[in-house]
This record gives C-alpha cells, sequence and structure tokens, in this order.
C-alpha cells in the first residue's frame, strides 16, 4: 500500500463495491478491491493503491448474521488506519429490518470504531440518485420518481422501498437518533445536537456534493473515520480531494478489444436488465433459461445445471455467447418460482457454471447480472482481487474489472451488473468493446 490509505471500504453487495472503485479509480485514486480479507502477500501485490476494499454479502443477510460476522470485518478494516472507512449501501438505499438492515450495521460499526457519530450521504447525481430533504429520488429510464413511487424499487422482490424519507426508513432498523443537514437546512455548519448518532446529508447537485465532500471532512476530523453511503461518499470526497490530494484527475483508459464470445449469467429480475438479456438476443447472444426453483430448493439442482452447462458449452463451441437467466423481468419472477429466495445457492450455481466455461473455453470477458447474484455467484470463482479496467461513463455503477487470482495477477475481465444498471444494449457493447469512457 502506499503511505496513508485515503479510504478503505466494505462493500454491502460485490456490485456496489465495483461502483466505489470505479469512481475513485478513474479519478485517479488507485483502488483494489478483494473479494475475501487478504493475507500479507496478497497485499503487498498492490504498491501504490491509496484505497483498499472488501466486497461483501450483508446486503443479502439477517442482522444475525451481522451479530457474527461484521465485528471481525469491522475490526480489520480499522486495522488499516485509513482517513475514511466507508461502509457502502446502494443507492437505492433498499434494505429492511430483517434484510440487509443498514441501522443494524450502523450499530455494529459505531460500536467496532468507539465512535459517538457517523455521516451518512446517499445522493449520487452521477447515478442519477438525488437526496433532497432527506428524501430519496431515483432515475427510471428518463423519468425521476421518489424511491417509494419508483417503478422497480417500490416493488423490489426482497426489500421494497415503501418509505422515500431515509431516516424514518431507518428508524425501523435502528433506535439510534439521527439528524439532517445540508444546502437546504439552515442550520448548515452548526453541530447537530449531541444526541445524533447518524447525520444525513442532502446532495442533489454538483454544488451540494463539493459541500458534502467539505463537511465529510470536517466530520471525520471531529467524529471518526467511519461514514455510510452510496458511492455518493466517494464523489462528495473526490471534489474536496481535488483541492487538497495530488493526482486527483480523471484518468484514460486503454480501449476494450472486441470478443467474439463472451458468457454472461443473470441472477436479476429487474425490468431493466429483463430489456437488456432481449436486445443481446436480438444481437447475436443465446439465450438459455435455467431453472430458478431447482437451483434454489435443491431438487434437480445437478440435473438441471449439467443441462444448461452442456447447452452453454455448445453454444460457445459453435462460435457463439450463451446468455444464462433466471428470469425475464418482475412479470416472471412468480413464474420462475424466484420469489423462493434462494440466492445463495442459485448464485453459487452461476458461478459454478462461469468457473466451468472458464476452465472449458478460455473467455476472457465474462458478466454476472444482478447484486446478489453477484456476491455469491463470486465465492465460486478464484477469484481474490478486482482492480478497474475500464469505466462506463453512460453506465456508471458496473463498470470491467481485471479479476486476480490468489497469486494477484491478472486474468479474465469481469463485469459485475447492478439489477438497474446500463442501457438496453448493455451486453451488446460489453462484448462488441464499443463503449465510452
Amino acid at each position: 500500500m502506499a503511505g496513508d490509505l485515503l479510504l478503505s471500504y466494505y462493500g454491502d453487495d460485490f456490485t456496489g463495491s465495483t461502483d466505489v472503485m470505479e469512481a475513485l479509480t478513474s479519478n485517479g485514486i488507485e483502488t483494489v478491491l478483494f473479494t475475501r480479507k487478504p493475507d500479507d502477500a496478497l497485499l503487498a501485490r498492490f504498491p501504490g493503491c491509496r484505497a483498499v476494499g472488501l466486497a461483501g454479502t450483508s446486503r443479502s443477510r439477517s442482522p444475525a448474521w451481522m451479530d457474527a460476522e461484521m465485528p471481525q470485518v469491522f475490526a480489520w478494516l480499522k486495522s488499516l488506519h485509513a482517513r475514511f472507512c466507508h461502509y457502502k449501501v446502494c443507492s437505492t438505499f433498499d434494505s429492511a429490518p430483517h434484510r440487509g438492515s443498514i441501522g443494524r450495521a450502523m450499530e455494529i460499526g459505531l460500536a467496532a470504531f468507539d465512535q459517538h457519530r457517523l455521516s451518512l450521504v446517499v445522493g449520487a447525481p452521477q447515478l442519477r440518485r438525488y437526496t433532497f430533504a432527506g428524501h430519496l429520488f431515483a432515475a427510471w429510464r428518463d423519468t425521476l420518481h421518489r424511491i417509494d413511487r419508483h417503478p422497480v424499487m417500490a416493488h423490489h422482490p426482497a426489500t421494497p422501498m415503501g418509505e422515500a424519507d431515509l431516516l424514518l426508513h431507518l428508524a425501523a432498523q435502528t433506535s439510534l437518533p439521527s439528524a439532517l443537514v445540508g444546502p437546504t437546512d439552515p442550520a448548515l455548519g452548526q453541530a447537530p445536537s449531541d444526541e445524533a448518532r447518524i447525520v444525513l446529508f442532502d446532495v442533489f447537485d454538483k454544488a451540494s456534493q463539493a459541500a458534502a465532500g467539505a463537511w465529510l471532512e470536517d466530520a471525520a476530523r471531529q467524529n471518526g473515520p467511519l461514514v455510510f453511503g452510496s458511492s455518493g461518499i466517494e464523489y462528495a470526497l473526490i471534489e474536496a480531494w481535488r483541492q487538497s490530494e495530488a493526482g486527483v484527475q480523471p484518468v484514460r483508459f486503454e480501449p476494450l478489444v472486441p470478443q467474439e464470445r463472451m458468457a454472461v449469467v443473470s441472477g436479476s429480475c429487474s425490468p431493466t436488465t429483463e430489456r437488456q438479456i432481449r436486445t443481446a438476443l436480438g444481437a447475436g447472444f443465446t439465450g438459455i433459461e435455467i431453472d430458478y426453483a431447482a437451483l434454489a430448493s435443491g431438487q434437480g439442482r445437478e440435473a438441471a445445471f449439467e443441462t444448461v452447462l452442456a447447452r452453454a458449452e455448445d453454444v460457445l463451441s459453435s462460435g457463439g455467447s450463451p446468455l444464462v437467466y433466471t428470469a425475464l423481468g418482475q412479470s416472471s419472477v412468480v413464474a420462475s418460482g424466484q420469489d423462493q429466495g434462494g440466492d445463495d445457492a442459485v448464485g453459487e450455481a452461476l458461478g459454478r457454471l462461469l468457473a466451468a466455461l472458464l476452465a472449458r473455453h478460455g473467455l476472457t470477458r465474462v458478466a454476472v447480472a444482478g447484486g446478489d447474484t453477484s456476491s455469491h455467484a463470486l465465492g465460486a470463482l478464484d477469484i481474490h482481487a478486482l482492480a478497474l479496467r475500464h469505466p462506463i461513463s453512460d453506465s456508471p455503477g458496473s463498470p470491467v474489472c481485471n479479476a486476480h487470482g490468489a497469486d494477484g495477477d491478472p486474468g479474465v475481465e469481469l463485469i459485475l451488473k447492478g439489477g438497474q444498471i446500463g442501457k438496453d444494449d448493455y451486453f451488446v457493447r460489453l462484448r462488441d468493446g464499443t463503449l465510452t469512457v
């Protein structure tokens, strides 16, 4: 590691973890993202990094799981002595008291850092996410929606967002007192009352984002390094660091090489991913539906796996690109059994599928769609670290990554795509290498 780390972070799912890496590295802050806690030898293979991340799965976990696992995670992050330690959540803030509880993670993190108060930033205009008067708004296609009226997130199958006021949403997950500050608040510049343990800062445009960056710097000096939020944390800090840190500026990347073949697996039921799959099928990809219920329940799991693996191998052997999916949009969720749960088993199976295709067919670029799917699929691949290969400026949040094995050497180009991310031709442009920086 290079000198003092600017930032360490834990991503509550894998796609969100690459989102942070993309924001930092594309602005000159070299970042490595580990898929598991690294040993000293693996850490040493990434000299020059000023930010270190650990990709996790807490977004799909219970509070009991967090109680058992997260204290050790926070202890390791604390041991890195970074200026900031960021617990990264999705920019749609979808969470619930029983699953992916951000409030419970806050309680554990504050105790681990022996910290009284933490700052919270969720708005990220770069991702078309905005917070105003404490309420979250998110774009879908060409329209901006309050998150509790969002066509997708209000009906998310696992963690539907029924409340746009983020502090009210958190109040169902933790009893920690909270406060709101921001450019619209006349109290800006004054410290919240001592009772406030969580302080949310509004971000809805470039000026409020810059103000949030300055706020985060001041708050960290007063309160400690632990902060929570989306990659809006990084985008806000970058605005502050442009003035105070050398080398913080946009970086140029070598263009991607077109691929004759690539493999995609999807466990996403998002309408955005549905459109991307349908567009890809019309542009030369071969669609292969896999039985979600069989993978999730275990009944017929191996038979379903082997059938799809054989079909995908046939497609690759004939020079094509297989696209394996569990659902085509939310309308097919009930029919496919995807509302039953079982994301761990399904993600692991899709990861095993990719691992087999990589080993047998020499692929150099693969993609996984779905935040929870990505988190569990990576566990089945021998990938220990990720570094940014190529950002996607018109679809920020799911960049192309270089995947590193245990020896630290780069191997396959890997894309972990969140369900709501990307334009309709996302997979087609990944295969053809026609992405914009």
